[in-house]
């Protein structure tokens, strides 16, 4: 798919088009307003509407949201809706022509750091398009055949409009496994299904993806990258890993435990392994909040991959299914309103549309991806006082600026700022001063390290070994070690560095132990349970110039949609999932 998406973009520059859509090309005059910013008082009542408990619209959840409004020569009423004008990524044109139904198309700009998008006054309003001080003119629901109507017909995820100066986002269906089918059919159609899902993953899956290499005595550890430091370890022992990546000046078959090896192909991302037995005791032994490792999780294989953040940007999106926006389950009580179809009043995203991959024009930066977080149906509190508060804390999440959920205090959140700054925190209501600022956001639990306000030092979270007021999913004994991943943030010589972990079999003790050796400022929990689930790719420069990806284990590899001649199509890159995904993009 990505290479019939590239055919159909146009790489033109700003005065050069020729283009049946595109009416026109002139310098920037003014002609195109942009849409007035709401001010306290209006502000103050959107933010009231966003909270109240009521059925309300996705676009009443956009608290900063600008309007315009036109009409065309024949009558059609057009509503331009900029969504968040500071991530200035997401628009909503409606078209209300008289005495036909009314039309509503997502739009999704490419270039929201440089170019602006307005609806023109007059008696033949346009989309203005503005670049490097050139305004282009755009009218796609003209013409006998509108654009529009094209756009959608190619059934394609991003449709491009205006000379590919816009995409319209169609609705599609995002791939999913069997096990993931399976488990929503039991979830959905079968009494008792939850419980069956869990009967089978704490008996058939529990350790089912268990990796522990062996300590390779007398080995050559090769090069590693000295200026990352180790993992604070009682011993570094070379061992043997299944990881698929090529390494610098070393073999990803010889690891020594806790260091970091640069990755060939791909500046700025290092990969590190280790077991847990092997951390320094004093972290292991400390009476800080986590319980002790058991012997399994102990010799279980641990694969970290590392971003150096000063050489990426970071991004998020959901998938076409997942997570949802509706009512988990699992609150009740207090924690759940019937009277409303969702914690935060709508139960869909529509008119907005999930498409489940990155934006054509960012697929040829993309460095990495890996899903996200839980879906809405455990992306909330059964137990415990955030089970009976803030509607259960559902997990909250913005794309493009776009609240689709949300955030909620007290749970943790990898986030990115409108100057690209990433972060990842407790969430507090002081926070929720950012969420103009707000580009992208995921939550998912609730914190696995954190800083001690006293010592400085990483330390568990005060949730890790409360099994269920933590919502770490598992038995109510904290029995049940399952496959996990996990990503924290750490400083490396001033710059922010992003490790995404994968466990391969774990408790929240353990990983908490894990980050806290890495010397992690901050962890939280991403998902778990199935390689779908905890799924990890790096992508490099092929040698006949395509996308050569490497999976962090080799099994994620099935997990990627086939073509027609058996290839495969790299997940969230060239084809639509039904989950959500974080997504790295080098810097221009």
């Amino acid at each position: 798919m990505i290479a019939v998406l590239s055919n159909l973009l146009p790489r033109l520059r700003p005065g050069r088009f020729a283009y049946a859509g595109l009416l026109a090309v002139l310098p920037s005059l003014g002609m195109a307003q942009s849409a007035p910013h709401p001010g306290a008082v209006e502000l103050a009542l959107r933010n009231a509407t966003a909270q109240a408990a009521r059925t309300k619209s996705i676009v009443e959840l956009q608290v900063f949201r600008t309007r315009q409004e036109a009409r065309a020569p024949d009558g059609t009423r057009l509503v331009l809706t900029a969504m968040n004008p500071g991530a200035n990524g997401w628009f909503l044109l409606e078209i209300d022509p008289p005495g036909r139904p009314r039309q509503s198309y997502h739009l999704e700009n490419p270039a929201p750091g440089s170019r602006t998008l307005a609806l023109t006054e007059g008696p033949d309003p346009a989309l203005a398009l503005t670049e490097e001080n050139v305004t282009q003119l755009c009218r796609p629901w003209a013409a006998e055949t509108p654009e529009f109507d094209r756009a959608r017909s190619t059934g394609l995820p991003f449709a491009v409009l205006c000379a590919g100066q816009l995409y319209l986002r169609n609705p599609v269906a995002g791939t999913r496994t069997t096990l993931e089918r399976t488990a929503e059919f039991l979830r959905d159609r079968v009494a008792f299904g939850e419980s069956l899902v869990g009967f089978v993953k704490s008996t058939l899956y529990k350790d089912r993806y268990l990796e522990s290499g062996a300590v390779l005595a007398d080995a050559d550890p090769g090069r590693s990258a000295v200026a990352l430091g180790r993992a604070r370890l009682a011993q570094h022992p070379v061992m043997y890993t299944t990881m698929t990546f090529d390494l610098v000046g070393a073999s990803p078959e010889r690891m020594e435990m806790g260091a970091w090896y640069a990755v060939n192909g791909a500046p700025g991302i290092f990969a590190s392994a280790l077991q847990p037995r092997m951390i320094d005791p004093a972290i292991l032994a400390a009476q800080d909040g986590a319980n002790r490792l058991d012997a399994v999780e102990g010799r279980a294989d641990v694969y970290l991959v590392g971003f150096d953040l000063s050489r990426f940007e970071l991004g998020y999106e959901t998938g076409t299914e997942h997570p949802r926006l509706d009512w988990s389950p699992r609150p009740s009580g207090a924690g759940r309103n019937w009277s409303i179809p969702g914690p935060d009043g709508v139960a869909r995203p529509d008119p907005l549309v999930p498409t489940g991959m990155v934006s054509p024009d960012a697929a040829g930066r993309v460095a990495a991806t890996f899903t996200g977080g839980f879906k809405r149906s455990h992306g909330a509190f059964r137990f415990g006082e955030m089970a009976t508060t803030n509607h259960g804390h559902h997990y909250g999440f913005v794309v493009h600026g776009t609240v689709l959920s949300r955030l909620q205090p007290g749970l943790a959140t990898l986030y990115v700022l409108d100057d690209g700054t990433i972060g990842m925190k407790t969430w507090t209501e002081a926070d929720d001063a950012l969420i103009r600022r707000i580009r992208f956001a995921r939550q998912n639990g609730v914190a696995l390290v954190e800083r001690d306000p006293d010592s400085g030092r990483p330390v568990p979270g005060a949730l890790v070994r409360h099994w269920l007021p933590g919502n770490w999913s598992g038995s109510d004994k904290a029995e049940l070690r399952t496959l996990r991943a996990g990503a924290c943030m750490r400083q490396v010589g001033g710059k922010p560095f992003l490790a995404y972990a994968w466990f391969s079999t774990a408790t929240p003790s353990a990983m908490a132990r894990v980050f806290q050796a890495y010397g992690c400022d901050y962890a939280m929990l991403l998902d778990m349970n199935a390689l779908e689930h905890t799924y990890m790719a790096l992508y490099t420069n092929g040698a006949q110039g395509g996308i050569d990806t490497r999976h962090l284990v080799a099994g994620m590899a099935q997990i990627d949609a086939r073509r027609r001649d058996g290839t495969r199509v790299p997940r969230f890159l060239g084809s639509a999932d039904n989950r959500d995904f974080f997504y790295l993009l080098r810097k221009e």
